[in-house]
């Protein structure tokens, strides 16, 4: 157990936790602009892998990494305006229909992982890409700024969400949106629009989060890879309380404590591996348990028609 507490485990520990924080503050930043309109994306997984498998295939025919992150992301779209389609034209449940959009998009990129002949080789994915100076710096350079710029990208976006959210025209509107729907009608506010929005957004950024996987983190495509990190995702942004901030931490925390488990492994700890795999997991109940505490938007998961109150 002493070998977990050396500096070296530690800093290895917290750089491999930052790394994979990725996926899960783009997928989870994103269905938190969709949970503050007032949707429930229960899809995230789904349109995780179905992102990380367009990546991955775009990368491996074509070598551009740039061209296989806008093939996630617009996957990502078009799965995000299903999504849309359901919940707020045909007031669908929003919960069974997100489950439905994550078994499709399991389904699907498995079915074209094999039909389609994906190479199961690694590719060259996003090289790291120290940052000059910050990345000389001793022991914290190696953990913070020698990571590649899907990384940097992730938590560059936390501010930028933040801004938006609390200091635009277009935040108060999503804020509208998810709180007082009746009231942002009242005032000339397309509720419908705004949720299309943030619900093709959010899914856009899930579709982000499989490409930080399949290209930025693992360079690989295999079925189900994701395991469930998407309904990670949805529980970090209970966890956040619905604030970017929020969200980023509970991403750090839960990156740390996967980190941790696999350090586990690799030093041999004592402790029972299905124990150490089950840790992210039991922290995501507990996040759901503490997330209830925070003020979630009022008309959360409740579909809105106009003329209605």
């Amino acid at each position: 157990m002493n070998e977990l507490f050396t500096v070296p485990v530690l800093l290895g520990i917290l750089y491999s936790g930052v790394r994979l924080a990725t996926p899960y503050l783009y997928a989870a930043l994103g269905e938190m602009f969709a949970q503050r309109s007032g949707v429930v994306n229960l899809g995230v997984d789904g349109i995780m892998l179905m992102g990380a498998f367009a990546a991955f295939f775009v990368v491996s025919n074509t070598g551009n990494l740039l061209l296989g992150v806008l093939a996630a992301m617009l996957v990502g779209l078009l799965m995000g305006l299903i999504m849309s389609f359901v919940s707020v034209n045909l007031q669908a449940e929003q919960g069974i229909s997100g489950i439905g959009l994550y078994l499709f998009g399991l389904g699907l990129s498995s079915l074209l992982f094999k039909k389609l002949s994906v190479s199961t080789r690694a590719i060259e994915g996003f090289p790291a890409l120290p940052i000059p100076v910050l990345s000389d710096l001793p022991e914290i350079g190696d953990v913070f700024f020698k990571h590649n710029i899907l990384v940097y990208i992730a938590f560059a976006l936390v501010p930028v969400a933040a801004f938006v959210l609390n200091h635009t025209t277009l935040g108060l509107k999503v804020r509208a949106a998810g709180m007082k729907p009746e009231a942002a009608d009242s005032l000339g506010v397309s509720v419908a629009r705004v949720r299309y929005l943030c619900v093709t957004f959010g899914s856009m950024m899930a579709g982000l989060a499989g490409a930080s996987l399949s290209i930025g983190l693992i360079n690989l495509f295999q079925e189900n890879m994701t395991s469930g990190l998407g309904f990670i995702a949805v529980a970090l942004v209970y966890f956040g309380g619905w604030t970017p901030l929020g969200v980023m931490i509970g991403a750090l925390l839960f990156s740390m404590v996967n980190a941790l488990q696999l350090w586990v492994q690799v030093k041999a700890i004592p402790i029972p591996s299905d124990l150490a795999v089950m840790l992210p997991y039991i922290l995501t109940i507990a996040a759901l348990v503490l997330g209830r505490r925070a003020r979630q938007p009022a008309a959360l998961s409740k579909p809105f028609s106009r003329g209605e109150n």
